[in-house]
């Protein structure tokens, strides 16, 4: 069985443009979720912060940043993945 390229499982998964989600995980740190949404404001050109939610392990180590903004293409969530891999203290992306 081949491996299908993120971007046509994207596609065939997901309909573009539409609301998209980003699950971040990483340690709890002061700024954690404010780096994670900058990425995605500065990604999509948005002086607006796209709707969040978030969630604390319950011994308080990690954070669970979940956002759901507006995306125009695979391509456009493809890029938003990648910068979100480069924030500081991200353990897993979603």
């Amino acid at each position: 069985m081949s491996e299908i390229p993120p971007q046509e499982l994207l596609d065939k998964t997901h309909a573009f443009p539409g609301k998209f989600l980003f699950k971040v995980i990483g340690r709890n740190e002061e700024d954690f979720a404010i780096r994670v949404i900058a990425v995605v404001r500065e990604e999509l050109g948005h002086d607006f912060d796209p709707p969040i939610e978030l969630r604390h392990t319950s011994g308080g180590r990690h954070v669970s940043v979940n956002l759901e903004p507006w995306v125009e293409s695979s391509e456009q969530a493809l890029a938003i993945f990648g910068r979100l891999r480069e924030v500081s203290g991200v353990i897993m992306v979603l």
